[in-house]
């Protein structure tokens, strides 16, 4: 399978935040997130072929328990459920990220979803190409249902601007969604933006009652890779 990188780092957004974790990030999206803080993965996918064995070997290099399988979109790659069922009979805590559009029965001790909305849409990047076919694959409720209840989760949403809540409770309401696995992360690359955002969406995370994650690979490193 095509793997960008494999590195150990700390876990940075949602209910896990801060965990020392691997992470295992694999290539390729069929989505093309405008804001997409990973392009390397989804507009311009890069990386090598690992073969399962490789990936387990560079895993167990690292002391941690904790591994975070990413993207990309690792969902899309057949060979996800062996490689998650070898890393379960390691003793290892797995979390997926996904944003919810493909359906696989991996191995996970943690379903990260991150549902794309309306502000992921890249309407004029590469003169707007890819937009149709991403605003079509980007919100599936019928696979975001079967990981919902197939899994523990948690409903990760980059939030840009307080207009992005509606379409937020308007989703919820149609998946029928627990809202305390909600969380709530402000979008951006670099720890002024992050914290300019969290000021007003922290006030939003009170109102709602939902969870506010810090983005903390962005206040440490910024748009480093690798960490």
């Amino acid at each position: 399978m095509k793997i960008s990188e494999i590195f150990y780092s700390v876990q940075g957004e949602g209910i896990l935040v801060g965990v020392p974790s691997v992470f295992v990030r694999t290539s390729g999206c069929n989505l093309r997130c405008v804001w997409c803080d990973t392009p390397y993965t989804s507009w311009k996918p890069e990386g090598r072929e690992m073969s399962a064995e490789e990936i387990l070997a560079t895993v167990r290099s690292f002391p941690a328990r904790h591994v975070v399988v990413t993207g990309g979109e690792p969902m899309l790659l057949e060979a996800m459920v062996p490689l998650t069922d070898s890393l379960r009979a390691e003793g290892l805590h797995i979390t997926i990220e996904t944003a919810g559009t493909v359906f696989q029965p991996v191995a996970s001790d943690l379903m990260s979803i991150s549902p794309k909305l309306a502000n992921s849409t890249p309407h004029t990047r590469e003169d707007g190409k890819w937009a149709q076919q991403h605003d079509r694959l980007r919100y599936q409720p019928d696979v975001l249902r079967k990981l919902m209840s197939g899994y523990d989760y948690q409903l990760k949403f980059v939030v840009a601007s307080p207009e992005d809540i509606p379409e937020i409770n308007t989703m919820l309401g149609d998946l029928k969604a627990d809202r305390s696995k909600v969380v709530l992360m402000p979008e951006g690359t670099s720890a002024e933006v992050v914290q300019e955002r969290g000021r007003w969406l922290a006030e939003i995370a009170k109102k709602e009652l939902f969870r506010l994650s810090p983005r903390l690979h962005v206040d440490l490193w910024g748009d480093e890779r690798g960490r």
